[in-house]
């Protein structure tokens, strides 16, 4: 059982951390700001077959972004609806192991003469040796220039021409124009390079960085191909024509294990022909030394094995502005001995490993941070690694569907190999928001935490402050306090304040581990089966005693069976008649303009708004209620400010029970929307609907040609 006790005036609860809700810090946006915009696939029309959502390893929706894909057969398409102006497509997808195809592109109908390749050659990694992975990494990335500029609202369907293909996401990026030779570069067609990427161009480019010591290597634009790695890179510039426009393909860009620094890279590609991974082979972008003083900025970076694997002295490294996508092991590792290295607003996608790393093999990584990076779907251990080190930080980040053996975030002291550096001095986690993050661990049989705080090879001593935390749609738990190398080491020094936690599917809080936490101001709504899970790991090795500082509320039960584990909604309390059923719970919709996605429509403020792609009706909005409900009443909303006229806006509400087939509740209305009485108009449902899934369809508005709601509110009671 818990051990809960009282701090100050805060009042205390056995197994649970309940009273009236704090305010909150304001802080940074999450996540880093990038040059695209994505849109998730079964969010668009389609005439192919949505699949998922689904959290079990080793499946295909498992591993996609919102755990939802769609399958496209010959001839079947998918249609987006451009959310910018934009001029280059970027698709994640997958098609069946050992198959390769085409899909057709086209803009408002008109299908384009250049096709998109797709391919299973970069997919399906499999890693036997690590205890507990299943073959996985089933989705790569494939680009395009489209040739024109496709505007806000315009429609970009793709086709499949005949393999089956797995349509996850689209990125959508406005390209400038590539850049041109700095003043006094020395350019690597000038000492014989092949932009055609036909002959071999690694002398070229060795010869490029000997003549420009001091100086800057042009990369101009075109294809180049290098056939083994680079060293000797000190006090040089490798500059690109923008990451669209110079490519060099190696899997092996520079290997090597000391420089002098002063290493600048920036604005081209590297893009490799890794297709396993084999951890003796340095198929990195960088492995090793880029020296004190120099950044990476910039860089599309794919098919590799790892991105950036930094050994010896990079002291002071920024490395920042970069996309690493489909990596069979990490994003990026600072393997040890980094000092002041910042690593910041970067986007990292489909990684075989922790996405972001720092472990502190051989000296302690001190002083080094991860900042406002974006990443999403690390298809094997964590979104973020901390293994060990001095005054680190991770802040702003934005991480998104984990699959095994991982969490969203993990503060650990796990070696893997001696010497290690424990965690030390002052760990910040500040900030970060984790989204459907955690998953089943089959090698410990039980759930991994959205955020896991691991004393796995010794005890955590350091001080570790959590603040600022958003955890939402979590497969199994919030927070993790464990021990996992089943030692029973104590986890101590912790303090988790400030955080939102939504839908989490078991518990909020998994402690595992001996040790304590205050917890002040962390707020729970939708918890799946109780507020706290405390059972020590191994059996009998102590408690977690969790302090109660004030603040907190929505989690004030205990899982009371230690013997079984909470299964995703097991045991959820009957819903308060009176409660939304829609605040807070995942919304898509076929199109959004600008920054009026469709969560603002449930986020409980009606100041904020949904408002669809304009001029492109019929728009529809659809929410998870998360479990079928018999919906009652509907309460639509409109800002109430008077500066929003009164409308009409026509209205048909469908249900579904499975996220798939969908019926029509109640036909198309008219719903009258006026400031003078509040905005809002109420719907009411039949006696005998039960629906999951609701979707409110717009086929007109009197006072704009959009789809708008600032709430959609769902209710049992009529």
């Amino acid at each position: 059982m818990t051990a809960l006790t009282s701090a100050g005036a805060a009042v205390a609860l056995a197994a649970g951390t309940l009273v009236a809700l704090g305010s909150v810090p304001a802080q940074a946006a999450a996540g880093a700001t990038l040059p695209f915009t994505s849109v998730e696939a079964e969010s668009a029309t389609t005439t192919g077959t949505r699949i998922g959502p689904d959290y079990t390893q080793g499946s295909l929706a498992s591993e996609a972004s919102g755990r939802q894909a769609v399958r496209l057969t010959a001839g079947q398409r998918v249609e987006f609806t451009a959310p910018r102006t934009a001029n280059a497509l970027n698709l994640a997808y997958s098609v069946p192991d050992g198959q390769s195809g085409t899909l057709n592109v086209y803009v408002n109908g008109t299908r384009l003469s250049r096709t998109l390749a797709v391919t299973s050659k970069y997919s399906y990694v499999d890693t036997g040796w690590i205890a507990g992975s299943r073959t996985h990494h089933f989705y790569d990335n494939a680009r395009l220039l489209l040739g024109q500029t496709v505007q806000p609202g315009d429609k970009v369907a793709v086709e499949s021409t005949g393999t089956q293909v797995t349509v996850d996401v689209a990125d959508f990026e406005q390209v400038a124009a590539a850049a041109g030779q700095p003043a006094g570069s020395v350019s690597v067609t000038s000492k014989g390079a092949d932009p055609s990427g036909q002959g071999d161009s690694t002398q070229a480019f060795r010869d490029a960085i000997a003549a420009a010591q001091g100086g800057t290597v042009w990369i101009p634009p075109g294809d180049y191909r290098i056939t083994s790695s680079l060293s000797g890179v000190q006090n040089v510039t490798l500059q690109g024509a923008g990451n669209w426009y110079s490519v060099v393909h190696t899997s092996r860009f520079i290997d090597q294990s000391s420089s002098a620094g002063n290493v600048r890279i920036r604005d081209f590609a590297v893009i490799g022909e890794v297709t396993e991974r084999v951890d003796s082979n340095p198929d990195n972008f960088v492995n090793g030394s880029l020296g004190p003083g120099s950044s990476v900025s910039g860089m599309w970076i794919q098919h590799l094995k790892v991105g950036l694997w930094l050994t010896g002295n990079n002291d002071n490294l920024v490395v920042e502005n970069n996309r690493i996508l489909d990596t069979t092991a990490d994003g990026l590792n600072l393997n040890g001995n980094a000092r002041g290295v910042r690593v910041r607003n970067n986007f990292l996608r489909n990684q075989g490993d922790d996405a972001l790393a720092m472990w502190s093999l051989y000296a302690p990584d001190t002083n080094s941070s991860f900042d406002n990076n974006t990443i999403t779907q690390p298809n094997l251990a964590n979104g973020i690694a901390v293994y060990g080190g001095t005054d680190i930080a991770v802040r702003n980040n934005l991480v998104s569907d984990t699959n095994a053996l991982g969490s969203g975030i993990a503060v650990s002291n796990q070696k893997f190999l001696d010497p290690f550096s424990p965690l030390a001095g002052t760990i910040t986690v500040d900030g970060n928001t984790l989204v459907r993050t955690g998953a089943i661990n089959p090698n410990w049989n039980h759930p991994m935490g959205a955020l896991r705080v691991d004393s796995y090879d010794s005890a955590v001593n350091a001080t570790v402050n959590i603040t600022n935390t958003t955890i939402t749609d979590s497969p199994y738990s919030a927070f993790e306090f464990v021990s996992g190398g089943g030692q029973g080491y104590p986890v101590r020094g912790v303090t988790v304040s400030g955080a939102t936690v939504r839908n989490t599917g078991t518990v909020v809080v998994q402690a595992e581990a001996q040790g304590a936490a205050p917890f002040r101001d962390v707020t729970a709504t939708q918890v799946g089966a109780a507020g706290v899970y405390n059972c020590p790991y191994p059996a009998n090795s102590g408690a977690f005693t969790l302090t109660d500082g004030g603040g907190n509320s929505g989690w004030n039960s205990t899982w009371s069976d230690c013997s079984t584990w909470p299964q995703p909604g097991q045991s959820n309390p009957q819903p308060d008649p009176t409660r939304n059923l829609a605040k807070g719970r995942p919304a898509t919709a076929t199109g959004s303009q600008d920054v009026y996605t469709p969560g603002k429509a449930v986020d409980g403020d009606a100041n904020s708004y949904w408002e669809s792609a304009n001029n492109a009706f019929p728009q529809s909005l659809t929410v998870d209620l998360g479990s079928s409900y018999a919906v009652r009443r509907l309460v639509l909303k409109l800002p109430p400010s008077s500066a929003w006229g009164a409308r009409t806006e026509t209205v048909t509400v469908l249900g579904s029970t499975d996220g798939s087939s969908f019926s029509t509740v109640v036909g198309a209305q008219g719903y009258r929307f006026d400031p003078a009485t509040g905005n809002t108009a109420t719907v009411s449902l039949p006696a005998g609907t039960n629906l999951r899934h609701l979707r409110l369809t717009v086929t007109g508005n009197t006072g704009w040609p959009a789809g708008q709601f600032s709430e959609v509110e769902a209710y049992l009671t009529s």
